[in-house]
């Protein structure tokens, strides 16, 4: 008796062909013994979110500077993801860390160096009564004057600094300037403190900064810089005080403008 036999198609062909393609690749991929896949066996994009099992990405797995900012997604850097000191100044790049990228309570006492908070790093009422801890206030914390104008006076060696202008068409004129703060003593205000623009002396040292536009003077000491105008002025004697100062110019004819202005300076002992 003749047993029928099975005709081979193309379909059956192509088939068996792929089966045995198939079956090769996995026999190959499970045969990959351990570490034999490194850089140069992987084509660049090759390695995908997809490609990845969970967790598979270890600290010894990424190459030094392999992860840039274009790499990572969306919150894909969690607290539990970083490592102890791995952030530090060098890491952070200049103004990368701003007010919306930072959560409130992040910043603790314990996360700030010694000397990390400068004017600078302040923004204008960032600092009130809450946020400070007791006794972190000490004069060494505060800049020049700041005590003195809490108690309402001038501070030993801090200047204060202004403007006169007198005229008023008339031969005599007069002029009463008061201290922002109040000097513990009387000032010197002898006529030698009377120069004009480009004089000094040792108690008036002269008009410094941009312009000549900063009057100087020596601690204890009140002085006057005349900038321009006609006339004689003179302090009062009767009223220069701790608290301020009194003016008086004289005009006299041929002389038609009535007016004298400058600048004065005074500074604590």
């Amino acid at each position: 008796m003749r047993i029928p036999r099975p005709k081979l198609s193309y379909s059956n062909v192509i088939a068996t062909i792929a089966l045995f393609v198939a079956l090769g690749g996995a026999a190959v991929a499970a045969g990959l013994p351990k570490k034999s896949v490194g850089p140069q066996q992987l084509k660049p994009g090759a390695v995908t979110t997809k490609a990845l099992h969970r967790k598979a990405v270890t600290s010894g797995k990424i190459a030094p500077k392999a992860v840039t900012a274009g790499k990572l997604g969306p919150f894909a850097v969690l607290p539990g993801n970083l490592g102890n000191g791995i952030i530090t100044s060098e890491k952070i790049g200049d103004g990368s860390v701003i007010a919306s990228k930072i959560k409130n309570g992040v910043i603790t006492t314990n996360k700030l160096t010694n000397g990390a908070v400068t004017t600078a790093k302040l923004g204008d009422g960032t600092v009130n009564n809450p946020k400070l801890a007791d006794g972190s206030v000490t004069p060494s914390k505060l800049a020049p004057g700041v005590i003195g104008q809490l108690q309402g006076k001038l501070e030993s060696g801090e200047t204060l600094r202004g403007v006169f202008d007198l005229g008023d068409g008339t031969e005599v004129a007069r002029e009463g300037v008061s201290f922002q703060y109040p000097l513990t003593n009387l000032p010197d205000a002898s006529e030698a403190n009377i120069l004009g623009a480009g004089a000094s002396t040792v108690a008036c040292p002269g008009l410094k900064g941009i312009n000549g536009q900063t009057p100087e003077a020596a601690p204890g000491q009140l002085c006057l810089y005349v900038r321009g105008g006609s006339g004689h002025v003179v302090f009062d004697p009767e009223t220069v005080s701790r608290l301020g100062f009194g003016l008086l110019a004289e005009f006299h004819p041929p002389q038609n403008d009535f007016r004298v202005f400058g600048y004065w300076a005074v500074t604590a002992p």
